[in-house]
């Protein structure tokens, strides 16, 4: 959580719970191939070993507020994990934790695709599906 990221009320604004969601997201599965420098290798690096041409779209956020996340000068806690995943695309889960209280703020889902350069949805690869096994819930 960053300073910045308050709302008038005091606690972290909407916009910001999706972006604590995306660096969730990248922390575990990897930058977009081409997207930044190397750095440290993520848990699962799906995202950057798709092929040539190939985007990551992020097709739908579904985000609950359950309690709301006041400001702490410490990191908030991020749960992920891979829900569905199908022919030619997967869900992610989250919970957002309060660092101190361990109480659920946020529930939230980020449904996803690969798609090539002219648009069309990629299925997913056998090798794909085999990597995101281990953190199905």
């Amino acid at each position: 959580m960053r300073w910045g990221d308050m709302d008038a009320y005091g606690h972290i604004n909407n916009v910001q719970i999706v972006r604590m969601l995306e660096e969730a997201r990248i922390a575990a599965f990897g930058p977009p191939s081409g997207a930044g420098l190397p750095g440290v290798e993520p848990p699962v690096s799906i995202f950057n070993d798709v092929g040539e041409g190939v985007m990551t779209l992020v097709v739908e956020h579904k985000v609950r507020y359950v309690r709301t996340l006041e400001y702490r000068n410490i990191p908030a806690t991020v749960e992920i994990w891979v829900g569905a995943v199908k022919g030619a695309s997967f869900d992610l889960h989250y919970v957002i934790k309060d660092p101190v209280t361990g109480q659920d703020c946020v529930k939230a889902s980020t449904h996803l695709a690969f798609v090539d350069q002219d648009g069309r949805v990629r299925r997913l690869t056998p090798e794909q599906k085999e990597q995101l096994a281990p953190y199905q819930a």
